[in-house]
């Protein structure tokens, strides 16, 4: 096992409106507030693992995936116990599968309220 020089304390997304994406995010991954701005252009949600940061960007495009001109540069990779089960639930909060499913049997791509890519997995390391 190799030393870190720090440890991985935050994942963050740019969006329009952190207030409209946080509700989401933490009924997708349980989490909780556990910091923001004065303004609410930075909202910190923490839960099990690293926090989740959603940081307001004024000028948000939105990403396409697989393809376009704003191509996702990074996702987040969610273990599922039952996959459909899961499906169901993120559509019920506000997500949207991807039209495009490379491999939907194993992971589902999925779209957040503002379009950021994420993954549904029954895929889980030993």
């Amino acid at each position: 096992m190799s030393h870190a020089i720090a440890p991985l304390a935050s994942i963050s997304l740019d969006c329009p409106r952190p207030d409209d994406l946080a509700p989401f995010y933490s009924a997708l991954l349980g989490f909780e507030e556990a910091f923001a701005t004065a303004d609410r252009g930075v909202v910190c949600l923490s839960g099990d693992g690293p926090m989740l940061t959603l940081m307001r960007a004024e000028e948000f495009t939105t990403p396409q995936w697989p393809h376009g001109p704003q191509r996702a540069q990074m996702h987040l990779d969610l273990a599922a116990e039952d996959l459909d089960a899961a499906v169901a639930a993120a559509r019920g909060i506000g997500a949207r599968e991807a039209e495009f499913q490379p491999e939907p049997s194993v992971w589902r791509v999925m779209l957040d309220p503002v379009g950021h890519p994420f993954c549904l997995s029954a895929v889980r390391p030993d």
